[in-house]
């Protein structure tokens, strides 16, 4: 696994490390569990603290194993058996994990979990907020991200809603790539997981009480990256009526042709001895098919570790989720009309940039990963110049951003730190909340900028706002400012997030007081500032002339 995983991972999981177990929702001592009838099945759960109820496992599509592995999901909208034991969490998909516990694992892994407040019945019709995680399309699992405190604010401010979140399949087994892969269809099967998940919420949910029609989908990363692809041809408003990303937009992960994979792709199966001669054949699902798990999932981490291809998304064509460019069919309103909220925080970029860049040329080398879009040397050049150029070497330009300091580091780190933060997050998520304004879709954006404890030269980074969601802050590695300051921003935001999820505003009034927070537009492009000492509405102008840059030459950096 890269260190980028790593560290993705880690900050992801640390996030409800205490939260995250099946063995952590304790069951009160009552005679009865809650239970659910769907269809003719009787789903039990339990009830854990705060009175919220929990019901784990549900599959949402049949295992993809066998026959189905590198397939689309068979969706599964209804349950087997007189009784359904949902007391646990279903197992996430395979991938690597480090040497910390982890979620179980399964390559039967597509599979849904719900948190409701007790007692709810099902003619309640309370909002839906379903949660995609992060993770670089390789590591995460729903186990990971307990929504009990989520639900259980919501009671609190008297809006209760429900929250769900699933497993998708990760890696080559969810997002294979290269020429046989875009012949057989077999592309970014992991959002077709997840166009499954919400077609069971929309089957299912007014069983456990929740309104179908006010289902808003919400996630980081990774997550937030599928969401934002689903805007893009998936006909995204059958399942959802709102959305929240987080760090985040359709083409942070630089969107590239199956033919781009091709490489990644033989070398992965390079891997696997059994099917190693059947890279030039272009047949190897078959082969792959008997293959034991393991394997798979050893090789396309080793394969993935010293590439900047990964196992991510794609332009798969007319009739796909990604027919094309984001940039281009954004330029013609080719997206969803659905009300969102976007937002990134300070210091996107310092997880991304390996530090052992120390001069101008290493940092000359770096941008050009950032350039996709380019092949030839001269234009390659020119950009990356213009880029450096853009990105002095002065503290408005340099990551982490608001501070002198260089932790011990290069300030061409530096400014990569901060290029990389503008390139892959802050610039596409100006361009994208722009230009849904533009065509009349009510939007929201956000910075997050709360200081982290003892984060060093990583600033304010990636995952930073993930524990002030969900109500519980980080063990270790990228800990809350502080307790106060902590216990005075969380609760803040979670306000919004419930508040938009109820009503597409996230102003309703409800829960502790706020600031208002102002739509975006073309006319006022205003973000609200989270920050635990001044939530307040900052233009959004900061590194104009370079984000401007960047996204009027979006095709260049794969956007």
């Amino acid at each position: 696994m890269s260190v980028l995983s790593v560290w993705i991972f880690l900050l992801n999981f640390a996030v409800l490390r205490n939260f995250s177990t099946a063995s952590n929702i304790r069951t009160e001592h009552r005679s009865r569990p809650p239970t659910v009838i769907v269809g003719e099945t009787s789903v039990i759960g339990t009830t854990g603290p705060d009175s919220v109820e929990f019901f784990g496992g549900l599959p949402f599509a049949q295992p993809p194993v066998g026959n189905l592995r590198f397939k689309s999901p068979v969706p599964v909208t209804s349950l087997k058996g007189h009784k359904f034991d949902a007391t646990n969490w279903g197992p996430g998909c395979p991938q690597v994990l480090t040497e910390l516990p982890g979620p179980v694992l399964s390559e039967d892994c597509l599979n849904l979990n719900i948190f409701r407040p007790a007692g709810t019945h099902a003619s309640a019709k309370l909002p839906v907020m379903v949660w995609i995680y992060g993770g670089d399309f390789r590591i995460g699992a729903a186990a990971s991200y307990n929504g009990s405190l989520i639900v259980q604010h919501s009671i609190e401010r008297k809006t209760p809603i429900i929250y769900v979140n699933f497993n998708y399949r990760l890696g080559s087994l969810g997002f294979p790539t290269g020429f046989e892969a875009g012949a057989k269809k077999a592309l970014n099967l992991g959002l077709r997981d997840q166009i499954a998940a919400l077609g069971w919420i929309q089957e299912n949910i007014h069983y456990f009480g929740g309104d179908r029609s006010k289902v808003t989908l919400f996630g980081e990363s990774a997550g937030a990256i599928s969401i934002a692809d689903l805007y893009l041809n998936s006909n995204l408003e059958r399942y959802i009526h709102g959305a929240i990303f987080e760090s985040g937009t359709m083409g942070s992960n630089r969107l590239l042709l199956p033919s781009d994979g091709q490489a990644l792709w033989t070398s992965f199966l390079s891997m696997i001895p059994a099917c190693a001669n059947t890279s030039s054949t272009h047949d190897s699902f078959d082969c792959l098919r008997s293959v034991p798990l393991d394997e798979i999932v050893q090789a396309q981490a080793a394969a993935v570790a010293n590439t900047v291809v990964g196992w991510t998304p794609v332009i798969d064509g007319p009739g796909g989720f990604i027919p094309e460019l984001p940039s281009e069919l954004m330029a013609r309103g080719h997206f969803s009309r659905i009300p969102f909220i976007s937002g990134t925080n300070l210091d996107e970029g310092t997880l991304f940039v390996d530090t052992s860049i120390t001069t101008e040329d290493d940092l000359r080398l770096y941008i050009a990963t950032q350039l996709p879009g380019i092949s030839d040397p001269a234009q390659m050049n020119a950009i990356v110049e213009k880029m450096l150029l853009l990105y002095p070497d002065d503290s408005d330009h340099e990551s982490p951003f608001e501070t002198n300091d260089t932790f011990g580091l290069s300030r061409q780190w530096k400014r990569g730190a901060a290029i990389s933060c503008d390139v892959n997050f802050a610039a596409l998520r100006r361009g994208w909340t722009d230009a849904a304004s533009k065509f009349g879709v009510k939007t929201y954006a956000y910075l997050f900028n709360d200081p982290q404890l003892d984060s060093g030269f990583l600033g304010i980074p990636h995952a930073s706002e993930i524990a002030y969601v969900y109500g519980a802050p980080i063990v270790d590695f990228v800990t809350p400012g502080s307790p106060e300051a902590f216990a005075k921003l969380s609760p803040v935001i979670m306000d919004y997030w419930i508040s938009f999820a109820g009503s597409l505003d996230p102003n309703d009034d409800k829960g502790g007081k706020r600031a208002h927070w102002e739509p975006y537009r073309s006319s006022r492009q205003v973000l609200m500032q989270l920050h635990a000492d001044n939530v307040t509405l900052i233009p959004d102008d900061f590194r104009r002339e370079a984000i401007e840059f960047i996204n009027e030459n979006a095709a260049y950096f794969g956007h």
